[in-house]
């Protein structure tokens, strides 16, 4: 790619152009990019490029001749190539990352006409230009600002300028959408932390928050560019059906609290348990599906051990969940798979989200209760089975970072399927927690 920028300040020009990625590209022989002096092409003793305009007013014009003539000689010494000549104009069409892939693909020579003054004269325009681009609705002093970002634009789309080319196809604009939140080193910043699901190492899950993190950024800060945009695959779909269930949901207007639950707690339990049956039903899952399982006795055994804990918002109950550290038998026996320890673990069992606390975060604050409870008990591991059907919670699990270890069978039950999906995931302890 050939890169010809007119410009009364080639020095500023250089200055940029010629370093980092598109320096290093120069050298390989992939780009070619000049900035050229239009005052060497005039033709009066004073080098002067520009005069007042017919009419009268503010300023001084580009004159025609000069643009024509360096135009003429970089023309002249290029002669066989796709050429385009761009004037960088305000009054041009807005540049977009559509332009640059464009002007990548269908030209192999580029000649960026930078204005100054009050702009050029309007003869040259309609004679020599193909086009005018701007950066958008607001005026520069000249023009070499925008040829620098243009010519930068285009350049990093050309093969072999970036080391692959998945580094701008994820990039925002590439598909219509901004591009996805960056982090780096540490994972804890001033009390920020990197999201978990970055932190899983399992790459679907990083690809999936990704995605998610580009469609809810460009609905938020781009309205336009969502409502131009279409779904391309299913995933994308199921994502945005999830954004829009998250934007219509209440927001929480306290902390929501863990603690142990009590027996004046159970009523209310049921009363979840009695919800989460139904929508396991409507799901097509047969779990929980008997009228003997879980029932009240079974609460009230978890918290005589203390093992039952519920998240409460204001005082009320929102959801529950079962964190055990009793030998699992079952467990034993995993098969297509195992699990990467031996080391004592805890298990997350029995938990559900109240109907009107669904989509406000619960689900994922229980894992996290449960990952902060575990560490507490001096646990490094932290298992937990579902149901073959429940995917809902298989993207829970492999988005707080848990892992796909096998199959297990669990305690039989008419009206229940004793098959289940194990996962596992290994819990990191904090740096204060470390003997």
């Amino acid at each position: 790619m050939k890169i010809d920028i007119m410009t009364l300040f080639p020095d500023a020009v250089d200055a940029m152009l010629h370093e980092s990625i598109l320096g290093r590209a120069e050298k390989k022989g992939i780009l070619d990019i000049q900035s050229v002096q239009i005052r060497d092409f005039t033709e009066n003793r004073q080098m002067q490029v520009d005069d007042y305009p017919y009419g009268g007013g503010w300023g001084c014009v580009m004159m025609a001749q000069p643009l024509k003539s360096c135009l003429e000689h970089l023309i002249a010494a290029a002669p066989d190539k796709r050429r385009r000549v761009i004037y960088m104009s305000p009054q041009g069409k807005p540049f977009t990352q559509a332009d640059a892939r464009r002007l990548r693909d269908e030209y192999d020579h580029l000649i960026l006409v930078c204005g100054h003054y009050e702009g050029v004269d309007e003869r040259f325009i309609e004679a020599c230009v193909d086009e005018e681009i701007s950066l958008g609705d607001f005026v520069l002093t000249g023009g070499e600002i925008a040829a620098m970002a243009v010519c930068d634009a285009v350049c990093r789309l050309v093969p072999g300028v970036l080391s692959d080319e998945a580094c701008y196809t994820g990039e925002s604009h590439w598909d219509g959408l901004l591009e996805y939140p960056q982090y780096t080193r540490p994972e804890v910043w001033e009390g920020r932390a990197v999201p978990k699901a970055l932190l899983t190492g399992n790459h679907a899950d990083v690809e999936r928050w990704r995605r998610r993190e580009q469609l809810r950024r460009t609905r938020e800060r781009r309205a336009d560019l969502f409502e131009k945009f279409t779904p391309r695959t299913k995933e994308d779909a199921v994502l945005l059906r999830e954004l829009e269930k998250e934007r219509t949901r209440t927001p929480l207007t306290e902390p929501v609290l863990c603690r142990a639950a009590v027996e004046e707690d159970v009523p209310r339990i049921m009363e979840i348990v009695a919800q989460a049956k139904k929508l396991l039903a409507s799901r097509k899952i047969d779990q929980w599906q008997s009228d003997d399982y879980p029932v009240a006795e079974t609460f009230l055994e978890d918290i005589a051990c203390d093992r039952c804990y519920v998240l409460t918002h204001a005082g009320v109950i929102g959801a529950f969940f079962v964190l055990s550290t009793e030998h699992e038998s079952n467990y034993d026996a995993i098969t297509d798979g195992k699990w990467s320890s031996e080391e004592p673990y805890a298990v997350v069992h029995r938990c559900a989200v109240e109907k009107a606390f669904r989509g406000m975060g619960l689900s994922d604050l229980i894992f996290e209760e449960a990952e902060r409870l575990t560490r507490e008990m001096g646990r490094s591991w932290l298992r937990v089975d579902t149901h073959k059907r429940n995917k809902n919670m298989q993207n829970l699990l492999r988005r707080h970072g848990f892992r796909y270890r096998g199959n297990v069978l669990v305690t039989e039950r008419p009206g229940h399927d004793p098959r289940r999906l194990a996962f596992e995931k290994r819990l990191k302890t904090p740096k204060g927690m470390q003997a």
